[in-house]
């Protein structure tokens, strides 16, 4: 059997940690493995709940990450792991009890570099199980397969989750840590340039709890769209259209205006919110038919809050990044010898 290591990158998850841990350590992989918890310097309490499981547990093991951000996390995981497969999880996931056996098997009989599976959202309260319909639905998301696909496997271009072979991370090296968003879809990206394969896996299991108020719903998908830019501008090719429709929309918004100074066009200023108001309530109510009617009244919100804060990220990051679009570098440190 091989050695795994699961990376597990957290900072204040004390409402979620242990329930996180449990579920890690439940899982029914005979071979030897270590989890690795990464934290950010947590203020919440959280790191006095992982060191009252090290007592028990003698594979778990804390390591400080001073950067604070997920890819500073990863890489001093990473620089640590013994494993032949390192897994990486997250704070607010729930893997399946078998998630790790089906890595593994998965990688050593079908010949891929790295493998996943399709990620069911959920939520504890009613706003957070709203944003997790919307997060699941190809409206809100477009054609992000490990969100909106199940029961298919197939090859693509990137998976939540990840196992990988210790092989490839040593081929492309560690995360980049400028990204504080999108690492990710850019390491995967790097994977695949160098002629990794990277396996949506339609048996291996995870549960994503979403964001609890709409507010830090905002906020992450205005950090996807902005640092999505620096993700655009070292690799052109990883981007796909679906990644560039909420920006147009939103410079189409901004467009709109403009006929309001026109009074014989003042019309078409309504043209582009109202196609897309008819298309968000024409969403909402298909999905609510699907998945409860009680979700109706938000829906329509979370869905623009979903498209309007990444295009408003990805405009400004547009505008901040201006200048960098030579600089395809990054910040990638070195693996340990």
């Amino acid at each position: 059997m091989l050695f795994v290591s699961v990376l597990l990158p957290i900072r204040n998850e004390s409402a979620f940690i242990q329930h996180g841990l449990r579920n890690i350590l439940a899982q029914d992989y005979s071979g030897e493995m270590e989890i690795l918890i990464v934290d950010g310097m947590s203020t919440d309490g959280t790191r006095s709940v992982v060191q009252h499981f090290q007592k028990v547990h003698l594979n778990l093991v804390l390591i400080d990450n001073p950067g604070y951000i997920v890819p500073t996390g990863l890489n001093a995981a990473i620089r640590q792991a013994r494993g032949e497969i390192v897994i990486r999880v997250d704070g607010h996931c729930i893997i399946a009890p078998d998630y790790v056996r089906r890595c593994v098997e998965h990688i050593q009989q079908d010949g891929v570099d790295g493998v996943g599976g399709p990620m069911d959202s959920i939520g504890e309260t009613y706003v957070s199980k709203v944003i997790a319909l919307g997060m699941s639905s190809p409206f809100g998301v477009g054609n992000s397969a490990f969100r909106t696909t199940s029961g298919e496997s197939r090859l693509v271009d990137t998976v939540p989750f990840p196992a990988y072979t210790r092989a490839i991370i040593e081929k492309v090296g560690l995360y980049d840590e400028e990204l504080v968003r999108n690492q990710d879809d850019e390491y995967n990206y790097r994977i695949r340039e160098a002629g990794g394969k990277i396996l949506l896996a339609a048996d291996v299991k995870s549960t994503y709890y979403s964001r609890g108020s709409l507010g830090k719903l905002w906020r992450q998908y205005y950090q996807y769209g902005y640092w999505k830019v620096r993700v655009l501008q070292k690799h052109p090719r990883q981007m796909s259209l679906r990644q560039f429709v909420p920006p147009v929309f939103v410079l189409g918004l901004l467009g709109s205006l403009v006929f309001l100074f026109l009074p014989p066009l003042r019309w078409m200023a309504a043209l582009v919110p109202g196609l897309y108001l008819l298309a968000n309530l024409a969403a909402s109510l298909v999905t609510a038919a699907k998945k409860g009617w009680r979700s109706l009244p938000l829906l329509p919100v979370t869905f623009a809050i979903l498209h309007l804060s990444y295009g408003l990220g990805f405009l400004t990051g547009l505008v901040k990044f201006w200048n960098r679009w030579g600089d395809k570098i990054g910040r990638v440190p070195d693996l340990p010898s």
